[in-house]
């Protein structure tokens, strides 16, 4: 899946490339997450200049007119550029005056487009300052990896980022939200910065102007080839929520 530094990057590719290009049509082979009829799409999107992409959590938005469509990737969508050969599985196409564009695919077919997505107050990751983070983990029993991955709590991160930041911070993902203490929390906020913001620039350097999808290769503990971290620990592994996370002995618990 797709989380905040993928998306992050994906969103400056996308209006680099295309802002100030007119959208001249936009195929939907695939409606049935869509919010709205495909004619009411067309409608507000065709014929009009996409003057930005943002990432908010873990959507796209695409500000084309007067219009905002939200995207969300889900589990396995993704972003790729089109060419004379139509991609499979593909949600929907956009095609710019000139002959670029872009397509969403999703073999899953959960990919979920929406016009005029509503506000979301929740705070994204990278804006999340310190004393908020220790307010929303106050008096939590929820053990932290679950929290930092609800989107109704913290928006963006995944479950590859929730194992490298926790890690980065030398929390354990079991320990109990409420019971970490205010340093490591500190330490645990200025992790989220780094790791996120590191991911970004990697992810942003290898990719240059083109999508190449998610990458991991950068990682230091999530991923199911890292037997050891560069420091020489053991990597352990265990289901949390339903999601396999990756830790070492020597992050701290707290419960």
């Amino acid at each position: 899946m797709a989380e905040l530094p993928d998306l992050e990057v994906f969103a400056r590719i996308l209006t680099r490339r295309y802002r100030g290009k007119v959208l001249e049509k936009i195929d939907i082979p695939v409606d049935k997450k869509l919010n709205v009829p495909p004619k009411k799409l067309k409608e507000n999107l065709e014929g009009h200049k996409l003057s930005l992409v943002k990432r908010s959590g873990k959507t796209l938005q695409f500000h084309i007119g007067d219009s905002i469509l939200g995207m969300h990737l889900m589990l396995r969508g993704e972003l790729v550029e089109l060419t004379d050969k139509a991609p499979k599985f593909t949600i929907m196409s956009f095609h710019f005056k000139g002959g670029s564009g872009f397509a969403v695919t999703d073999m899953q077919k959960q990919a979920t487009p929406t016009l005029h997505p509503q506000e979301n107050d929740v705070p994204d990751a990278l804006e999340v300052d310190y004393p908020a983070l220790l307010k929303l983990l106050e008096g939590k029993r929820t053990v932290i990896k679950s929290l930092l991955m609800d989107q109704k709590k913290i928006r963006g991160i995944g479950n590859s980022y929730g194992d490298e930041i926790l890690y980065h911070a030398g929390i354990s993902p079991f320990s109990i939200a409420g019971k970490i203490p205010g340093d490591d929390v500190n330490r645990l906020h200025k992790s989220m910065h780094s790791v996120l913001e590191t991911a970004i620039k990697k992810i942003g350097k290898e990719n240059g102007d083109e999508l190449r999808g998610e990458l991991r290769d950068f990682m230091e503990i999530h991923g199911a080839g890292i037997k050891q971290t560069k420091k020489g620990e053991e990597v352990l592994h265990e289901k949390i929520g339903g999601r396999t996370s990756y830790y070492t002995k020597s992050q701290k618990l707290f419960d």
